[in-house]
């Protein structure tokens, strides 16, 4: 009889994780690759990671998660430079239907350059602390801060400047009224 497996990162550990932080691993995707079979090759790379780096897997795993997430789409592009560059191509999933705003904020944000992006929809689409940001970026939490202040100011630059939309013309940021 074989002893009982007192391994605290054993499968039913996985199965855990998996179950739990597999539907953010695939949205992380479908927001940066151009369909939901790329998103799911993504997410299955990522698990396949933290299951041979389960030991390195910290108590909150989803910063981490992203991070593999970010850097398996790194070692992709580098790799395959036929690999779209994640927004400036969005795919068509219905966002004709999303209103003016957005889709003027998906502009602005394609003309940003790709470590803005990434600060950006890390903490706008993903939802992480400045910390957890930190995490996925490796780097401090103040250098992501600042990352963060810097990306904004110029999104909102690149908002105030009109840009072309999915819709095949350009609508101007409202205006804010005032000077600074």
């Amino acid at each position: 009889m074989e002893p009982p497996d007192l391994d605290p990162r054993n499968e039913a550990w996985f199965s855990t994780i998996y179950a739990d932080f597999y539907p953010h691993i695939m949205r992380y995707g479908m927001r940066r690759l151009p369909d939901a079979e790329a998103a799911g090759e993504l997410a299955q790379d990522v698990f396949v990671i933290t299951w041979r780096r389960r030991a390195e897997v910290p108590a909150a795993p989803l910063p981490w998660l992203y991070g593999v997430a970010r850097r398996v789409l790194a070692n992709r592009r580098r790799a395959d430079t036929h690999v779209p560059v994640p927004v400036a191509h969005v795919p068509d999933r219905g966002f004709q239907n999303e209103p003016a705003a957005v889709l003027d904020l998906r502009a602005a944000l394609a003309t940003l350059p790709e470590p803005d992006q990434e600060i950006l929809r890390l903490i706008g689409w993903e939802e992480l602390s400045v910390g957890e940001a930190a995490t996925v970026l490796g780097c401090s939490r103040t250098a992501a801060g600042v990352r963060l202040h810097r990306a904004r100011r110029r999104l909102t630059a690149a908002l105030a400047t009109p840009q072309p939309t999915s819709r095949g013309y350009a609508v101007a940021a409202p205006e804010t009224g005032g000077s600074r």
